[in-house]
């Protein structure tokens, strides 16, 4: 039969711009809070998120481990996942909020690259110019002293923080580029529900291990910070609930595309509530970063259509 038109048009673009209105509010509080380790607000994340998921589990009667064949790329798909929010949470922390925003958001482009590489989907040249002109912007925000100078501005506390914070965004990106792949190659196969549950387990189990060795865990001293980490858990949850719903009733390229609302939602967060201006140099990364990620999820799009037309002929 044909396929059934959403209700109302553009409600899964407005879902989008509410998702990343959420994620950027949640990074914010996380920049708020003074006495917090990054490895435990992922923890009090991942809380949230199996406290989300264990009732729809029971509900839709998919088990704890899913199948057999599936359960090593569930793993992963945790580890990665997982991996990928502590270090854009200490990216956030360390790091100027727009910058550490704007580099994370290379990962359509690291995706593109690690599907050619492990499931040999097709990489051609206008991949390549994508992900080097990502690469392009990101340099200026990163700013090293050898292209730079040694005096950098416009960055908060050391340069060393900063460089940390500019590596620990490009792991996220690539660690968040990896759990699509993983995404990918798993299919419909595996309920939804289930692949947030692996990797919220696995993530808690990691970082309650990582606090241990690190020797930071430790509740919030003052009230204000224990009810901003309440708010980053249930923003994040909002957040991933209503992106889901965005890509449940909206084609993936048109979401790809108003996601880049994350970064103008960084910037206009940044000037207001923390008093810092980013510099020509982040505007300029942050420009070519949006439009090499743009482009590469028009061109998805575009082959995704193509190949729908030629599957209805």
């Amino acid at each position: 039969g044909t396929k059934k038109k959403a209700a109302c048009p553009g409600l899964g673009l407005f879902y989008t711009v509410l998702s990343s209105f959420l994620f950027s509010v949640a990074s914010l509080f996380l920049k708020k809070i003074e006495d917090v380790h990054s490895v435990e607000v992922s923890a009090f994340r991942c809380v949230f998120q199996m406290a989300f998921v264990l009732p729809g589990l029971i509900y839709y009667k998919t088990g704890f481990l899913g199948p057999k064949g599936k359960r090593i790329f569930l793993f992963f798909r945790g580890f990665l996942g997982s991996t990928a929010m502590v270090l854009l949470y200490y990216s956030y922390q360390v790091m100027p909020l727009a910058d550490a925003t704007v580099i994370t958001f290379t990962n359509p482009v690291f995706t593109s690259l690690l599907a050619w590489i492990f499931l040999k989907e097709k990489y051609s040249i206008w991949d390549l110019l994508f992900t080097l002109f990502a690469i392009t912007g990101v340099i200026p925000i990163a700013r090293p002293p050898f292209l730079f100078g040694s005096h950098v501005t416009g960055i908060e506390g050391s340069y060393t923080d900063h460089l940390k914070g500019t590596i620990a965004a490009i792991a996220s990106a690539v660690s968040a580029a990896s759990t699509f792949v993983i995404l990918r190659k798993v299919g419909k196969s595996v309920h939804y529900f289930l692949s947030i549950w692996y990797y919220a387990v696995i993530g808690l189990i990691g970082c309650v291990i990582a606090l241990f060795v690190l020797n930071e865990w430790r509740l919030p001293h003052c009230g204000k910070d224990r009810v901003l980490l309440i708010l980053i858990g249930v923003l994040g949850l909002g957040g991933q609930i209503f992106l889901t719903k965005a890509l449940q009733i909206e084609k993936a390229g048109p979401v790809s595309i108003v996601k880049t609302m994350d970064v103008v939602f960084a910037f206009i967060l940044q000037i207001l509530f923390l008093n810092h201006l980013p510099t020509w140099w982040t505007v300029g990364g942050a420009l070519c970063v949006v439009a090499s990620s743009s482009g590469t999820a028009i061109r998805k799009w575009r082959q995704s259509v193509k190949k729908a037309k030629q599957s209805e002929i």
